[in-house]
């Protein structure tokens, strides 16, 4: 499977590292209820389908990307830099 880094262009999946859904972003505020924090930590979708998840470029050039991609065909329809989608709130 490649996954085309913004930076990089497509590289091999084997350099990068899967680390969940892309709802990490959706960082609570500081001030947040416990209930918002539990809910943050410890909740997780798992769909089949269409999802965006968050992967690090670690045997690359370091960017965090969010990468869209079908967990049934795992076809990746694109990725984007993901202090680009935290910026675009």
């Amino acid at each position: 499977m490649q996954i085309p880094c913004p930076i990089c262009g497509a590289r091999d999946l084997r350099e990068f590292t899967p680390k969940g859904h892309a709802s990490y972003l959706d960082r609570p505020a500081e001030d947040a209820d416990a209930q918002a924090w539990n809910d943050y930590l410890h909740l997780r979708e798992n769909p089949a389908g269409d999802t965006r998840e968050l992967w690090y470029h670690g045997a690359g050039c370091g960017a965090w990307l969010v990468v869209e991609r079908n967990t049934v065909t795992h076809a990746v329809k694109g990725a984007t830099l993901a202090r680009e989608m935290r910026d675009a709130g």
